[in-house]
């Protein structure tokens, strides 16, 4: 087996992949939490603007001084409600909250207002996709354990160091703007029977739960903002036999768990839960024991580093919060908010790709890219599924990799819409311009010169439609090329194709290729 040893990188060692999965079978327990995009805070009436001055929205209540008594936000009991239900949970008649107790700076009260025994929605599932490794997907099943209230805790700010973390640095600011914001904690029950495909169904699990919370509008699923939030627990067993869902397997005890915290992106997912199986394995292959802790993921090294300690539920002593009074919804506002509820992301992709006639690969690059919104507008526009996918996964695409955003907030900055992209294919579409100057047209549109229509007028870019003058330019090439001419009429039809393009030269990229085309074979017989 291969280990690779600290001294030789510089950090814990490590099993080869092939190795752990050999040897073990891993158990995951994900916690996301996700911050609610109310207008105001959980307990009290500041505004939630994602990058205000720090320390501008605060109050008494999120501060915590003395006196101060919270109000529930009901927008955010709703979105709880309506996120429960999606991930088919049962929703409680009665719940109410807790103070979870511990001091960290970030915490002004030196409690957290949660859920603790009492969630509002509990035993649900998710369904999530994953390659099966032949070229089609697979359904896994994730159980949910909960999903509960509560609110988000500040940040802190370490000054100094080379790390960014509160060991090395000079000192520490803390901004609790962000203490107070609603946030919903979904936990799953243990993750088991994934094997080796153990990173890939967590990050699954995670893009599946986002689009889902994007469906139902109730956050801004920011990853990059912190908008939604991982901590991976990962343990593993000895493994038995080859079906790791099998009662063999399922009967082993559970190892120690380490609990990876706040991981941002669905890469980072998929890579913290590889490494910390391939860095329990290699403790556990030397006779070590795993420590049950808190560790931080490092996106740079592709590593995670010891935190704290884990603690378990005693440790936080919590009781129930005697400032708020339980919160009970009734059966007829729960089936009301189950009539709010939006068609299932997955079931939607698969009834927008059989409307569309596209392939699953051709799908997939659309859901990777963030575009199914934006295509599906385009088509409701005016424009053809396929011209749609192939304007927004072009262009507008690459400059959104190329400054790290998403294809959505790209478009949305530089007011780049649906409707532009509908227009400009009707331009094509209508023989005004033909692909090469439509492509210089989206420039200019990205580049703020106006709309496709403005940008084509200002730029002169029209295809030529008179025939005399296009034939004239057929004729004059021809006699340029008597060589490639003569392998045309000997019956080389491919070499019409630099005919073509010395015409389109000639006509300055305003000529109509496959009428030119048409006119080049014809005057070679």
């Amino acid at each position: 087996m291969a280990v690779t040893s600290a001294a030789s990188v510089g950090m814990d060692p490590v099993l080869d992949y092939d190795d752990v999965v050999a040897r073990f079978d891993p158990v995951m327990g994900l916690e996301v939490h996700v911050e609610l995009h109310t207008l105001t805070k959980m307990f009290c009436g500041c505004p939630t603007e994602f990058g205000a001055e720090p320390n501008s929205q605060v109050c008494p209540v999120c501060l915590g001084l003395p006196g101060a008594l919270p109000v529930v936000n009901e927008k955010a009991v709703e979105s709880a409600i309506r996120i429960g239900l999606a991930l088919n949970c049962e929703i409680a008649e009665w719940c109410r909250f807790a103070r979870k107790n511990y001091f960290y700076p970030d915490m002004p009260k030196n409690f957290q207002t949660s859920q603790y025994d009492e969630p509002i929605a509990f035993n649900g599932y998710l369904d999530v996709e994953v390659d099966d490794g032949a070229g089609g997907t697979e359904v896994f099943r994730v159980e949910i354990e909960r999903a509960h209230m509560e609110e988000d805790t500040g940040k802190s700010l370490h000054v100094g160091g080379s790390t960014g973390r509160i060991h090395g640095a000079e000192y520490s600011l803390v901004d609790y703007n962000r203490a107070g914001i609603p946030l919903i904690e979904i936990v799953t029950k243990p993750i088991v029977g994934a094997g080796v495909r153990a990173p890939e169904v967590a990050k699954a699990y995670v893009s599946a739960l986002r689009d889902l919370l994007r469906a139902l509008d109730v956050s801004d699923v920011k990853m990059e903002q912190g908008s939604v939030r991982c901590d991976a627990n990962v343990s593993l067993r000895v493994r038995v036999g080859d079906d790791p869902r099998g009662e063999a397997q399922l009967a082993v005890p559970l190892g120690t768990r380490t609990e990876t915290k706040n991981v941002n992106s669905l890469r980072s997912v998929e890579r913290a839960v590889r490494y910390e199986m391939s860095r329990q394995a290699a403790t556990l292959e030397a006779g070590g024991s795993v420590l049950q802790e808190t560790r931080h993921w490092h996106e740079d090294t592709g590593m995670t580093t010891s935190g704290r300690v884990k603690s378990d539920a005693d440790d936080y002593r919590y009781f129930p919060e005697p400032d708020l009074v339980p919160v009970a919804p009734t059966r007829e506002t729960v089936d009301a908010l189950r009539t709010t509820l939006p068609e299932p992301p997955g079931l939607r992709r698969r009834r927008l790709q059989g409307e569309w006639g596209f392939s699953d690969l051709e799908m997939r690059d659309v859901v990777n890219a963030r575009a199914v919104e934006l295509i599906e507008e385009t088509v409701a526009a005016g424009a053809g599924a396929a011209a749609a996918k192939k304007w927004w996964l072009g262009e507008p695409s690459r400059r959104a990799n190329a400054e790290g955003q998403d294809l959505v907030s790209y478009a949305a900055g530089l007011r780049f819409s649906p409707a532009h992209v509908a227009e400009l294919d009707r331009l094509v579409t209508s023989g005004r311009l033909n692909d090469s100057m439509a492509r210089q047209v989206l420039d200019g549109v990205l580049a703020g010169e106006g709309t496709p229509t403005q940008v084509a007028d200002a730029r002169g870019l029209e295809l030529v439609q008179d025939d005399d003058a296009l034939q004239a330019a057929v004729d004059r090439v021809i006699e340029a090329n008597p060589d490639i001419a003569e392998k045309v009429r000997s019956g080389k039809v491919q070499a019409a194709g630099a005919l073509i393009g010395q015409v389109m030269k000639e006509m300055k990229g305003q000529a109509d290729a496959g009428k030119a085309r048409t006119l080049i074979l014809a005057r070679l017989g």
